[in-house]
């Protein structure tokens, strides 16, 4: 696919912008990349980029005059803005910064970069780099919502540390994925992932909980948390900010995800309780303990009897607090982990909690369900027929039911938008 696609762009005009951040030393090896496959490449800079790197170095590589500003006496177009941006295949901004994403999702046009945005014609595709807390930020995420929209196509940071030592989600994407991601556009086949969750602040309960029996025992489930770690990470590579309050789990969380930990069920549904005001949509995929011990020994339970027997109680239901007292607009799923009558009895859990969606789940299979690579799922949504899915990786299943929330929250919308007409 990519030797295709490098093939394709040969010839290929390509408008680079390079907003100001640490990061745009890198452009230098994105424009490399893009002349190695053929591409014919003209660069634009925001007056802050030349901080990081100076326009000589663009010029000397693209051989071609580098505008940051077409009222520049030594600018040979009076309406650069115009022809740069109309004459080229690919509108490429490596890397964008909040305040020029801000920009471009609200048509401010106060430079030659925002200028050429606004003007160009051309498929527009950006590869955001900044603070992990400014990459998070409720007002980045809705101009990232914006900016979908409006089509254009955004490469998501990584995860990693950056120059400010921060550890988590903004670092630029490294050059030659930018390349590649900019080859498949100008191929026509780009298989970029959608950004359709950037606006929503997700919350996921993964994993099982312990109740405490004495201080060696407990009881617990098979649950290994790789289901709601699997939709933390799809969410998140949609544009999602995700945070996943996580019990025992037997694999490692997805880089840049916040990871809340909790142990018993109590201790997860006091954390649900501090994070939910800040949710846009809660998935309860975690197996949580219905039972506990109404007592907890202090000492460890010596056998000095035949038997023992346990007096339990039941756990505060965390699916149900939530769907009882969501605010406006709130998304509520959950997940329903049978061995029989599996159908049947997700429906009856949709309809009691008041959910807006539920996965059915039969982990009584031996290829799917607790601690396996694969599921599968049904999904069911309120007032509408399920999806059944084949066996698939968790992965993949993660994307399929963020699909019917993306669906629930559009339907949301266009009900909103018709009602204020």
């Amino acid at each position: 696919m990519r030797e295709n696609a490098t093939s394709a762009a040969t010839g290929k005009k390509v408008a680079l912008g390079v907003s100001g951040g640490i990061a745009a030393y890198k452009a230098v090896e994105v424009l490399r990349g893009l002349q190695r496959a053929g591409c014919e490449v003209r660069v634009a800079m925001t007056r802050r980029a030349c901080e990081f790197v100076q326009p000589l170095t663009f010029r000397a590589l693209s051989g071609a005059h580098v505008i940051v500003d077409d009222y520049a006496p030594d600018n040979p177009d009076p309406i650069a803005h115009i022809t740069f941006s109309q004459s080229v295949d690919l509108l490429l901004v490596a890397p964008a910064t909040a305040n020029l994403l801000a920009k471009f999702a609200n048509g401010i046009a106060d430079d030659f970069l925002s200028s050429t945005y606004l003007a160009s014609t051309a498929p527009v595709m950006v590869a955001p780099a900044m603070n992990t807390r400014m990459w998070e930020h409720p007002s980045t995420r809705r101009n990232l919502k914006l900016l979908e929209q409006d089509g254009v196509r955004v490469l998501s940071p990584e995860a990693g540390e950056m120059a400010c030592k921060t550890i988590g989600p903004g670092r630029l994407s490294e050059p030659d994925r930018i390349v590649a991601a900019a080859l498949e556009l100008l191929s026509g086949s780009s298989n970029l992932p959608l950004q359709d969750l950037a606006a929503e602040n997700i919350l996921i309960t993964a994993g099982a909980t312990r109740e405490e029996i004495d201080p060696v025992r407990f009881i617990s489930n098979r649950s290994s948390g790789r289901m709601g770690f699997a939709i933390a990470e799809a969410a998140q590579k949609r544009g999602a900010r995700v945070t996943v309050v996580a019990g025992a789990t037997t694999v490692e969380a997805p880089p840049g995800v916040n990871i809340v930990r909790a142990v018993s069920a109590d201790e997860m549904y006091q954390a649900v309780q501090r994070e939910i005001s800040s949710a846009s949509v809660f998935i309860g995929a975690a197996a949580v303990a219905d039972y506990r011990p109404t007592k907890r020994a202090q000492k460890k339970i010596k056998k000095n009897f035949g038997s023992l027997t346990l007096e339990l109680e039941r756990t505060t239901d965390i699916l149900k607090e939530v769907s009882d007292k969501r605010k406006d607009g709130l998304i509520v799923v959950g997940f329903a982990a049978e061995t029989e009558n599996v159908l049947e009895n997700a429906r009856s859990k949709l309809q009691a909690k008041d959910l807006d969606a539920i996965v059915a789940n039969d982990v009584g299979r031996s290829d799917a369900g607790f601690d396996t690579d694969n599921n599968s799922i049904t999904i069911i949504r309120r007032g509408l027929e399920m999806v059944e899915l084949p066996l698939m990786s968790k992965f993949e299943a993660a994307n399929m039911l963020l699909d019917e929330i993306a669906q629930i929250r559009k339907n949301r919308s266009s009900l909103t938008a018709h009602q204020q007409k």
